[in-house]
């Protein structure tokens, strides 16, 4: 077994949070950058409307499933994580999305102190370089690059006043003061290509002396000291490494990755461990437990006029696409064509957003297969709280055997009778007047597939995907389940931290992306013992009258 230098920090994933992590910690210290996956620069990497490409097969992705889902009728769910440089930032659909307010502020309740919203919020604006520049609400100058989606097509357009005339207004921007609304979508896009955390934060300090990075090398288990962890053992080109860490261990592998670590070093639930045959070095029940995704559901209509990006789909065409994208980084190249989306409320009652659409003017899945033999358009709508909580539990002691996961997706009669309203509030938008001259007939669901509650809720169960925002196995708080306090280290050992989304308590209203990076963002400053960004208490938009309308009006 080979023994490497000592480093002061060791990072486990360089994802959206670890790239953070190490551009930080670099400034300062000595630290190790470990990637399980390989380089980022491959040009399907780059190019935000290939965002389809990563996800087939295991080049840059974990393609880990679910077990069998109870809620889905048995079937198996596909998990995708970036297995590469950036991590998730480098094969996700680049939606720029911050949540709602409450959000963070539902943190602080839930034990994550200091986590509230005034505190995050000089944080989400420390990532981003919005490229209208700042606001009171959002970021310049940070290193994450983010555009507007503004490529004129029909369809965006006609989503948008179906909003209008659906009586759920547009947000001028939903990551401002308001997000409820139909609205225009950000992209973490700069210069035309995608803007992973690996080119926004590794890549400008790679040259760093007091930065280490290595890919291709999988962490096997975190090394303890009695209490304290002193380093990780690494699997890299065909041999067995440990190294050391002077200050911490820091895991972000991600909400899938960091709780498997864990329990593969016995750090997790005693009995699970000792099923397995692994040691028990520390019995932390709340290990991979808490865990949650969003679901969402692709509904789909025919497109009457040659307007949809059906028109790319040909060879030659999508040659053109590329070769105009390599020349001069523009084009339908340029943009991952989730322009438009938008937050509604489901139901009276509901006091911000818990329905999110993200819309796409063609008819395919998410990973690009089976798309419609013609133009189409879809929404994906889903819902943003769900009350179900999953698990993750390991397989064996084989660290490079996927672990066991359940989300327990569509199980509680809250989450089914909000993903059954999503169904019939999307249908209603997409029959406004603003579609009268594109819509065709409906793909999925089928024109005959009825209203009832039976037909919809069978519909979901076959039908309903993964959004891939998982989040929660490590929860943050201050209760016997909490894995990680609010400093984000982990309870009852010294010198071990997790920062990645598998702290946070429960899911953000939205994309999980930029919550991730913004919780990396803070999180160094905790690490580094600087003192917190000021918080910036700020009021966002409520509809004055949600306790009795479901629609602004």
């Amino acid at each position: 077994m080979a023994a490497a230098g000592e480093h002061d920090f060791i990072i486990v994933g360089a994802g959206s949070a670890g790239a953070v992590l190490a551009n930080r910690l670099s400034a300062r210290h000595r630290v190790l950058l470990l990637e399980a996956g390989g380089d980022e620069r491959h040009l399907l990497l780059k190019m935000p409307a290939a965002l389809s490409y990563p996800l087939k097969g295991t080049r840059w992705n974990w393609l880990y499933q679910t077990d069998p889902e109870p809620g889905l009728e048995g079937r198996r769910i596909a998990c995708h994580r970036g297995r590469v440089l950036g991590g998730s930032s480098s094969i996700n659909g680049m939606n720029w999305v911050r949540g709602h307010p409450a959000d963070y502020d539902r943190w602080a309740d839930e034990g994550a102190a200091g986590w509230d919203f005034a505190a995050c919020l000089p944080y989400f604006k420390r990532a981003e370089g919005h490229q209208d520049g700042a606001t009171p609400w959002r970021g310049g100058a940070g290193p994450v690059s983010v555009m507007v989606g503004r490529t004129p097509n029909p369809l965006y357009e006609a989503w948008l006043e179906a909003g209008r005339q659906a009586g759920y207004g547009v947000s001028d921007d939903m990551n401002g003061a308001r997000q409820e609304g139909l609205a225009r979508m950000e992209m973490s896009i700069a210069g035309g290509e995608r803007c992973s955390t690996a080119r926004a934060y590794l890549r400008p300090v790679m040259a760093r002396p007091d930065l280490t990075v290595l890919t291709r090398a999988l962490t096997l288990r975190v090394l303890l000291e009695g209490r304290r962890a002193v380093g990780v053992e690494v699997a890299r080109r065909g041999g067995v490494e440990r190294h050391h860490a002077a200050r911490a261990v820091i895991l972000a592998a991600g909400a899938i990755n960091s709780p498997q670590l864990l329990l593969l070093s016995g750090i997790g639930p005693a009995e699970h461990l000792r099923a397995q045959g692994i040691a028990v070095a520390h019995n932390l029940p709340g290990v991979g437990r808490n865990l949650q995704d969003h679901l969402e559901l692709y509904m789909q209509w025919a497109c009457t006029q040659p307007v949809s990006l059906h028109r790319y789909m040909g060879l030659f065409a999508k040659a053109a696409v590329g070769l105009r994208w390599l020349m001069s980084r523009s084009g339908p190249g340029a943009t991952c064509h989730f322009e438009a989306g938008g937050f509604i409320r489901s139901r009276p009652g509901v006091t911000h957003p818990d329905l999110q659409f993200h819309f796409l003017p063609a008819a395919v899945s998410y990973d690009g297969s089976s798309p419609a033999a013609g133009h189409g358009f879809q929404a994906h709508v889903g819902p943003m709280r769900p009350s179900g909580r999953g698990r993750l539990a390991l397989r064996s002691a084989d660290p490079r055997q996927a672990p066991s996961i359940l989300f327990n997706y569509n199980l509680t009669a809250d989450d089914i009778s909000t993903m059954r309203d999503g169904v019939r509030l999307t249908r209603e938008i997409v029959a406004q007047p603003a579609f009268d001259a594109l819509r065709g007939a409906a793909i999925s669901p089928a024109p005959d597939l009825g209203d009832g509650d039976a037909a919809i809720d069978a519909f979901v169960r076959r039908h309903a995907e993964s959004a891939y925002h998982p989040v929660g196995s490590c929860r943050m708080g201050q209760d016997a389940m909490a894995v990680v306090d609010p400093a984000l280290a982990v309870r009852g050992l010294e010198n071990l931290l997790v920062v990645d989304a598998s702290v946070m308590p429960s899911l953000p209203s939205g994309n999980t992306n930029w919550p991730t990076i913004m919780l990396a963002e803070r999180a160094s400053d905790l690490i580094l013992g600087e003192a917190p960004l000021p918080p910036e208490p700020a009021v966002p938009w409520v509809a004055p009258d949600w306790q009795s309308r479901q629609r602004v009006g």
